[in-house]
């Protein structure tokens, strides 16, 4: 664990990362703007420290992607309609989640997918988990990136997002290090992301 705190590629993105997001939830007015300039400089920086993981053949990324997507939706799904069926009072921070940072312009859409979820999985678990996992072992390394991930969700206004970053930081984070493939992990993302904002949005 010492080696970890003297990994000063990793200290150093994550340091950035949290001065980037904490920049990015300041204003909802330009959160679009600022969240994919923050991704583009943490791919950038992720390339140029750690190679990417991509031990799957084309289909195979293609189906575990796509079923991995819908299983962590699902995971969702039932989280959001048991608050709903036991009252509890965190629906109204989900709606005020969806009302401020929901993409509503088509651009939105565009960087989402191109820039906005490669980034984050390359950054998070292609650089962070992967550079944490050469001084842990596996479950501890997936829980420590997880933490990691949902702790710079904690600038949001919103709690429940850091909530939902630390599920998925956990989800993804085993599938990569289970499937070991960087566009199986994208797909994945994406898929889960276009259920939720898109086709079976929470609303």
């Amino acid at each position: 664990m010492k080696k970890l705190l003297t990994d000063f590629r990793l200290i150093f993105g994550l340091v950035f990362a949290h001065i980037l997001m904490n920049f990015t939830f300041q204003d909802k007015a330009v959160f679009w703007y600022i969240f994919s300039a923050s991704l583009l400089f943490l791919i950038s920086y992720s390339i140029l420290n750690e190679e990417l993981n991509d031990e799957a053949s084309f289909g195979s990324y293609l189906l575990y992607g796509v079923g991995s997507g819908l299983v962590l939706y699902a995971i969702f799904w039932t989280g959001y309609h048991l608050i709903d069926l036991l009252n509890l009072p965190w629906m109204k921070h989900i709606t005020k989640l969806y009302g401020r940072y929901s993409p509503s312009m088509l651009w939105h859409y565009i960087v989402l997918m191109l820039i906005i979820i490669p980034g984050e999985e390359i950054f998070w678990r292609g650089f962070v988990q992967k550079r944490i996992l050469k001084y842990t072992n596996m479950p501890t390394g997936i829980i420590v990136s997880a933490i990691l991930y949902a702790s710079v969700h904690l600038y949001s206004p919103h709690w429940i997002l850091a909530f939902a970053a630390l599920i998925d930081g956990l989800f993804w984070g085993w599938l990569y290090t289970w499937k070991r493939s960087m566009p199986l992990l994208i797909v994945s993302h994406l898929i889960f992301d276009l259920l939720l904002f898109i086709i079976l949005p929470f609303k």
